[in-house]
């Protein structure tokens, strides 16, 4: 068992951080990318349920489905610590979304902007809890094809909400995306505090 050295305070922080997007954006491919311990994944087989319920035309490969959640966890630095839950894609499963962005301190919307309709159901849902969140471009091919401008503008987002590239598939990236989350985070509550009452 290895031992982290201890911090100034000696306080390891952790916290936790929600995975959304539409179905087949990429979410557990981000969660599994980067997490240090093997990712617990709720995948099913989808089956002939989901045919007419699920749009599987951009995802023509695609045999599972989350049903519940994944969970990963990744040590950014040697006293914060970030637990990754993400949440299932299809409208069917929403209702478990408000337990699991219970305790949560912000949100990665994952965007295919090939289907960037598939996303604004989740931007709604934090913006209506007012949970910080940005959005992340995940390129597939590992080609960006749209300005992150542009689908700030497409997503009618506040000028204030990161929207970043990321590769779902490569942990280096996936962690660019994490750091600058809880950075956002950080940020957001410094300005809170200082505000005039």
């Amino acid at each position: 068992m290895s031992h982290r050295p201890p911090t100034p305070s000696g306080r390891v922080t952790s916290a936790k951080i929600v995975i959304a997007g539409g179905f087949g954006v990429g979410k557990t491919t981000l969660v599994g990318s980067v997490s240090e311990i093997t990712p617990l994944t709720t995948e099913a087989i989808m089956t002939s349920a989901g045919v007419g319920v699920d749009d599987t035309r951009q995802v023509p490969g695609k045999a599972t489905t989350t049903v519940a959640m994944d969970f990963g966890r990744i040590t950014i630095d040697r006293d914060l610590i970030l637990y990754l839950f993400g949440t299932p894609g299809q409208t069917r499963f929403w209702f478990m979304w408000d337990e699991l962005v219970r305790g949560a301190i912000g949100a990665v919307v994952l965007v295919d902007t090939r289907r960037l309709a598939d996303c604004f159901a989740a931007i709604d849902f934090f913006e209506h809890r007012r949970l910080p969140y940005l959005v992340a471009i995940n390129c597939f091919d590992g080609m960006q094809y749209h300005d992150p401008q542009d689908v700030r503008e497409a997503l009618a987002i506040s000028p204030d909400v990161p929207v970043v590239a990321c590769d779902a598939r490569n942990r280096e990236s996936t962690k660019h995306v994490l750091i600058s989350l809880v950075e956002y985070v950080l940020t957001m509550r410094r300005s809170r505090a200082v505000a005039p009452a």
